[in-house]
């Protein structure tokens, strides 16, 4: 059982759209553009971007805010909804979701709304969550295993075929996914052998560093670093910083003004 909001779209939304909707509406769902368009002309999520596209990086992060409530909805067999509704569930403004969705195409019917499914499949196209992506983690702690352990990653795509370590007692290990952990020795044997793309950094903060060196020097262009401390890479590999204080930090400064 969802949130009640969630529970109102649904039961809205799954009552058939013949009886919800005019005979004009009606048809544009069913045909996926405009009565009298032709087929030729469809105006339902037509994605145009391209690799020069410029894209600011807050939208990056509301689509795939977009695609959460679209999952469930999905899941739910509801067909359409509104910009509107979209943008209450995901707790931002409508005209933000059209804003954002423009970078990359037309998507809906002007007065109907966004074909659920439609909408979902390019938002996961656009993001490239439509393929799977092989990630290998370095640093088997508390958090190392909580995150390999983390049913979401599956869900989305994301594959964990190695673990690394550093610590000769953890080496050797299996873990409850499968995996067995690794020295971090053979981070670039392995990276290159399964074509490891994504590395994720769950290491002690001094020892950051040099695994970020290491996954570079072996091909990884992509980085998840969970370590409290900023690394050093050349503009070719991209990172992405997970810091748990200074999102504490900005609670407890909001926290103070209320």
């Amino acid at each position: 059982m969802g949130p009640p909001f969630f529970n109102l779209y649904v039961q809205k939304f799954t009552t058939p759209l013949s009886q919800r909707l005019g005979f004009y509406q009606y048809w544009e769902i069913v045909h996926q553009r405009p009565y009298g368009f032709s087929a030729k002309t469809p105006v339902s999520a037509h994605v145009t971007m391209t690799k020069t596209t410029k894209i600011p990086e807050p939208t990056i992060e509301r689509l795939a805010i977009y695609a959460r409530p679209l999952e469930e909805l999905s899941r739910a067999e509801v067909e359409v909804i509104s910009s509107e509704k979209l943008a209450q569930m995901c707790d931002v403004n409508p005209a933000q979701v059209g804003k954002d969705l423009a970078f990359f195409g037309e998507f809906g019917v002007r007065g109907v709304g966004y074909n659920v499914q439609d909408l979902l499949q390019a938002i996961q196209k656009i993001l490239c969550s439509d393929r799977t992506w092989t990630i290998c983690i370095v640093g088997m702690g508390n958090l190392g295993k909580a995150l390999v352990d983390n049913e979401n990653f599956k869900k989305r795509n994301y594959r964990f075929v190695a673990a690394f370590d550093s610590n000769p007692e953890m080496i050797g290990q299996q873990l409850p996914c499968g995996l067995t952990v690794k020295s971090i020795d053979d981070i670039e044997e392995t990276v290159q052998t399964l074509g490891i793309e994504i590395g994720i950094i769950a290491t002690r903060p001094f020892e950051a560093q040099q695994i970020a060196n290491l996954l570079m020097d072996s091909g990884v262009k992509a980085i998840l670093n969970f370590a409290p401390t900023h690394l050093r890479t050349p503009q070719c590999c991209i990172v992405e910083n997970v810091d748990f204080t200074v999102k504490l930090e900005n609670l407890v400064y909001h926290l103070e003004k209320i």
